[in-house]
């Protein structure tokens, strides 16, 4: 590429920044022009900024990852999200895929897979990993047959019909969610840590296959929730 990939780092974690800014120093190709350590900064910093490709940290306060992402692509859908995460979280990706991320990587990775997946995403890319590519042919299945209609000899699903994979706590997460609660509110009432309760609208939002609050909500109301 003749100029540098401009690159917005956004973790709620100063040494896993610092760290990466410290790799892409000497990384000649990508330039990092800003950083956010929350949703709500990630998307004034991106407002601002306009950058090519997006590391998004998938759990932050307030405001999570994914939400940020749907924001952003709101604004720009040609940019390049990549979701950054712990652990090899399926439900968790498939949300960030679902609300228009094109990629994910390992907190864990090595410095040069990394950079590859920022370079493929900046080419117009999209890395996902096998169960992630599964999920998704899932899912355009699903919504393939509902907009066929009935097959012969099947039964149509039901609209609310996901709802019945939600444990006791993700229900009465998505009841609060459906009532306007936001994140701390929720975790107050359930006398739980936000970081639970961000852990279980992410279960939420993968079993009944929506990519943010107000899909879900419609779902949950559709089902006679809120």
């Amino acid at each position: 590429m003749d100029t540098p990939i401009r690159l917005l780092i956004v973790d709620d974690h100063t040494l896993f920044r610092e760290g990466v800014k410290a790799l892409l120093s000497i990384t000649p190709d990508i330039a990092v022009v800003g950083e956010a350590s929350d949703g709500v900064s990630a998307v004034q910093q991106f407002r601002e900024l306009h950058p090519q490709v997006v590391l998004m940290d998938i759990h932050m306060p307030e405001s999570s990852g994914i939400d940020a992402t749907r924001k952003i692509l709101e604004d720009e859908p040609q940019v390049g999200v990549i979701m950054l995460t712990m652990l090899e979280d399926d439900a968790s990706v498939f949300a960030a895929m679902c609300a228009g991320a094109r990629g994910y990587v390992l907190k864990g990775a090595n410095p040069k897979e990394m950079l590859g997946v920022i370079r493929a995403v900046a080419e117009g890319q999209a890395l996902f990993g096998p169960a992630i590519a599964a999920r998704m042919a899932s899912f355009f299945h699903e919504i393939s047959n509902a907009e066929a209609g009935p097959v012969r000899g099947k039964k149509p699903v039901e609209e609310n019909g996901d709802l019945a994979e939600l444990s006791e706590r993700e229900r009465e997460v998505l009841e609060l969610i459906a009532a306007g609660y936001n994140n701390t509110e929720i975790a107050q009432k359930l006398v739980i840590s936000p970081k639970t309760v961000r852990n279980h609208i992410t279960n939420i939002f993968s079993k009944l296959q929506v990519a943010d609050r107000a899909q879900a909500i419609r779902r949950a109301r559709s089902g006679g929730m809120g």
